[in-house]
Order: C-alpha cells, then structure tokens, then sequence
C-alpha cells in the first residue's frame, strides 16, 4: 500500500485550513500616525529621559497638595485618610471606615506601602502622579505641578532634605531612593530585541 497519497492529501488540507485561519482584513482601523504614537507613548523610564520640562519644590508641592484635594483621599498631611497613607510614621487609614469608591481592596499596612518609600526611582513616583491622580481627574495636573507634588512627598517621607531644594528632569532621576537596593537593574533594551534579553 503506498502511503504517499493519504500524507499527501493530508498535508494539502492541513496547509489549507492553515491558510483559511488567517482571517481576510476588513478594512476596520488604521494604522496610528506618529503624532497620534507619541501622544500614547507617555510611561517614564528609570533614567528619566521621558521626563518633560518642568519644576517643582516641596514647599510649593505642600500648597499644591491642598490645592488640589489631596488631603480629601490622603488626610491633610498625607495620613489619616481614607485612601492609602502617604507619608510614613502613622495609621494608613481612619480605623473603621470604608476606603473611598474604587480603591476597595488597597494594600494599606503602614509605612510599607507608602510609595516615596517603596518605589526603586523617584521618577516611578512622578509617573504614577502625573497619571493616576487626582482621583476622576487623572492627568489634569501640569507638569510643574507633578514636580512639586513628587517633590513635597519626597521632603515629607525624608527622602529629600530641603523643602526649597527644585526637582526636575535632570534632579529627579539622581535622588536616591530608600529602596534603591531591594530591585534589580533593568537590562538595556533596543527595539525589536526580545523583551528578555540579557537574562539568563
């Protein structure tokens, strides 16, 4: 019996429902424009190069920080909220009472979760302000707003020292973070290249 036939025929049904899984394009989308890449391309990297213009000090960050509602979520000082603590040294939030819509759940322990502390690079903060905050109103705050509210958390939790002292682009990737040592350097990274080169 020759075999050759039935592989054969096989293999041309196999390559023909292969070809039939590759869905026709329907002409839905389109491809994005730079403007419209670089509009979504907005994560900060450790090295801080993403970083726009821009400053801020803790001393404007602290008026900001009433400003702005802060302390309706975080307590007027960054404690005694509803919503996690911010600065170190207290409870993280009002015993008994629910945290506010939406942060359901949060981590909460003391001191632990305070994110100037946790955070491996300043900038991880500056990111996270200028993207999550104020609640409902996520990234209305200007960039020299987000410097000094990066800046006033910092000054607050004794990661920075001086409450007239600017961080910028070029100041706020230099600040040493208490929990610099607990991560491991990220490895460079070229496009195209698989996202996990340089680990074994």
């Amino acid at each position: 019996m020759d075999l050759r036939k039935p592989i054969l025929t096989a293999a041309v049904l196999a390559a023909g429902q292969m070809a039939f899984a590759q869905s026709p394009t329907f002409g839905v989308g389109k491809t994005p424009s730079a403007d419209e890449i670089k509009a979504w391309d907005i994560s900060i990297g450790p090295s801080g190069k993403e970083l726009p213009q821009g400053h801020g000090t803790a001393k404007e960050g602290a008026r900001l920080f009433l400003l702005k509602g802060c302390g309706g979520c975080h307590g007027a000082n960054g404690l005694g909220g509803k919503a996690p603590a911010l600065v170190k040294g207290g409870p993280p939030a009002v015993p008994g009472e629910p945290p506010p819509a939406g942060m359901e759940g949060m981590h909460m322990v003391p001191d632990t979760g305070i994110m100037a502390l946790r955070s491996p690079y300043a900038v991880t903060l500056w990111d996270y302000i200028n993207r999550g905050m104020p609640l409902n109103r996520e990234g209305s705050l200007k960039p020299d707003e987000v410097y000094a509210l990066t800046a006033f958390l910092l000054y607050k939790n004794d990661v920075i020292k001086s409450e007239d002292g600017v961080l910028d682009a070029q100041t706020l990737p230099k600040v040493n973070m208490p929990n610099r040592k607990g991560f491991a350097d990220i490895p460079e990274w070229k496009h195209g290249a698989p996202r996990l080169q340089g680990y074994p």
